[in-house]
């Protein structure tokens, strides 16, 4: 598995409700999305930053969104471009089902 953290900074104007207001007007784009097993949105107050954590089946799942089609739809929405960090992610503790799932690629 694969965790992709995306970030990008956010226009004065955009406060908590507007970030959420974006975010959930974006929120059904990821909904069955091949090889997306969750997707946390992200926003701090502080640094104007916006962003989403997400957990993926395989990188390359997550190359295949995040084309430069996605990247200028993440810059016209928000204002800037996105910044992508990829991890591995050999481990995951799931408190909601009570259990921790072992990636089967490692």
């Amino acid at each position: 598995m694969i965790t992709a953290l995306v970030r990008f900074k956010l226009p004065a104007d955009v406060d908590a409700s507007k970030a959420a207001e974006l975010f959930q007007g974006s929120a059904s784009k990821y909904q069955g999305l091949p090889g997306l097993i969750r997707k946390y949105y992200l926003f701090d107050a502080e640094s104007r930053t916006g962003g989403g954590c997400y957990l993926w089946e395989s990188r390359e799942a997550a190359e295949r969104v995040y084309n430069a089609q996605w990247r200028q739809m993440i810059a016209d929405r928000y204002g800037a471009a996105p910044e992508i960090s990829y991890f591995e992610t050999p481990v995951v503790v799931d408190n909601t089902l009570g259990k921790t799932i072992l990636d089967a690629a490692e």
